[in-house]
């Protein structure tokens, strides 16, 4: 085995701060914030002594370290000795996984198989990691595995007597599916033991599962974080005047944020843009994706229901933004790169006026902090917020857009059809392929901003109601309170 294998099998522990519930009294009253508290005190007697460890696959990118940013600070917070280690792989263990995931949507991915030789791949990597995870992890404490990449972990931790949930944050929503049943018989022999399973949707619950032991718990996001805070025009339009997405005068704001940790943040770097003239003015309506390069996000559909969209003249103006993350810094996504260089490709092919009018966006990713503070200022900045996944697990960058008051266009699939109430809080498109349908829905909004404005409204109040963070919170604590017999 070479010294590169070993030094790749290795856990990293990333930092998380401690913030108060109380931040949230303003935005869910005394009475849920009191429930809160009284739910935690129980929890935090309960685990005296002992620690809630959360391991998943990296610390930045995607939805799922963004969601462990957002919620783990409130739990510490709550006194709760709560920590959160990322797992590493080879790339041959990152490219089994990705087609994991892709299988538990319903897609065949690249193709690959999921035999023998593949289990072999996974398995050796998490053994590995195991002898780490093992080496912290003590009898009774409490371990949630997040998504495929840590479901092998489940049994030696197990063994060793902590008390083991497994999240899965994807899903299909043919449970029946033959992709769907391949990936889940890869996976069924490594949960059967754990203590509990966790799902975004009742449907994704396989029958694999015992679902006398699986509960649905969708995810949630942080009002007060750099990706969700408030941001006045002013700011807005420093970041992304800075940064090369609008073309202007900064005007009298500052690229500036709140960090995490309450510190104050200043956007520094500059976002690598692939356009063919000049970056849009800040009066230019935008139509605006943010996603992982992934294939299941279909960017390239995106453009070319932009096209269609324009046909020879865009709606009041309006240009498109995909954005998503530089491709070099998501370690556990083998794909993205290859899935950029797809787009750039039909980036290329379009007409020279569509291509005019789109921008393909890599934001910068060495702080985690200001990228996060970059995407909340290009979505509040959107005449128009798209997310045409071809599937998706639950979409958050969908539930982002609502709590800053967007009008949202999206595919009826997965935990999106969950969180958007069709012609109330947002358009839905029943066939995520249907590229007229997602042209005319884009287009309506551009053009009746009245409507526009009102889904927005309607976006904004659903997600305050049942997408923050201590709603999240109250139904993880219940179900530790259920399994910690």
């Amino acid at each position: 085995m070479s010294m590169t294998t070993k030094a790749m099998r290795r856990l990293r522990e990333v930092p998380i701060g401690a913030q108060p519930i109380d931040r949230f009294l303003p935005l869910l009253g005394e009475e849920r914030i009191r429930e809160a508290y009284k739910l935690a005190d129980d929890v935090r007697r309960r685990l005296e002594g002992r620690i809630f460890w959360n391991v998943n696959s990296t610390a930045r990118g995607g939805g799922v370290a963004e969601m462990l940013q957002s919620v783990l600070p409130y739990v510490r917070g709550l006194g709760i000795d709560a920590r959160w280690l990322a797992i590493d792989g080879t790339p041959e263990f990152f490219r089994v996984t990705k087609r994991l995931h892709h299988a538990l949507h319903g897609s065949v991915g690249d193709g690959s198989d999921l035999g023998e030789q593949e289990r072999a791949i996974y398995e050796q990597v998490l053994a590995g990691t195991a002898e780490e995870l093992l080496a912290l992890v003590r009898p009774r404490d409490l371990v949630l595995l997040h998504d495929p990449q840590t479901a092998g972990l489940a049994p030696r931790l197990v063994q060793a007597g902590a008390i083991v949930i497994w999240r899965c944050h994807v899903g299909g929503d043919k449970p029946d599916g033959e992709e769907i049943g391949r990936g889940w018989a890869f996976l069924a022999p490594y949960i059967k033991d754990v203590a509990a399973t966790v799902f975004s949707r009742d449907q994704y619950i396989p029958q694999c599962c015992d679902h006398g032991r699986s509960v649905v718990i969708p995810p949630s996001i942080n009002a007060f974080s750099p990706k969700n805070q408030d941001m006045d025009d002013a700011t807005v339009r420093a970041i992304l005047v800075h940064t090369g997405l609008v073309e202007g005068p900064p005007g009298a704001g500052s690229p500036t944020f709140l960090r995490e940790d309450g510190s104050l943040g200043r956007v520094k770097r500059h976002a690598d843009v692939i356009r063919l003239g000049r970056a849009p003015t800040w009066e230019t309506p935008l139509v605006v994706q943010v996603s992982r390069w992934d294939r299941l996000k279909d960017p390239v559909g995106v453009m070319h229901g932009f096209a269609r969209l324009v046909n020879g003249a865009a709606p009041t103006g309006a240009e498109l933004v995909l954005a998503g993350p530089n491709v070099n810094a998501v370690a556990d996504d083998p794909e993205a790169a290859a899935v950029m260089d797809e787009v750039i490709v039909a980036w290329h092919r379009l007409s020279h006026s569509d291509r005019n009018r789109v921008h393909l966006a890599s934001l910068p990713m060495a702080d985690v902090d200001e990228n996060a503070a970059i995407v909340n200022a290009l979505q509040r900045h959107a005449a128009v917020v798209v997310q045409k996944s071809l599937y998706e697990g639950f979409g958050l960058t969908v539930t982002e857009a609502m709590w800053k008051g967007r009008p949202i266009v999206a595919s009826a699939v997965g935990g999106i059809q969950d969180q958007i109430i069709d012609g109330e809080s947002g358009l839905l498109v029943e066939d995520p392929t249907d590229t007229e349908a997602f042209a005319t829905a884009v287009r309506r909004l551009l053009e009746d901003r009245a409507f526009a404005e009102a889904l927005g409204q309607n976006a904004r109040q659903r997600a305050q109601e049942q997408y923050l963070g201590v709603r999240h919170l109250t139904q993880y604590a219940e179900l530790l309170k259920r399994v910690d017999k």
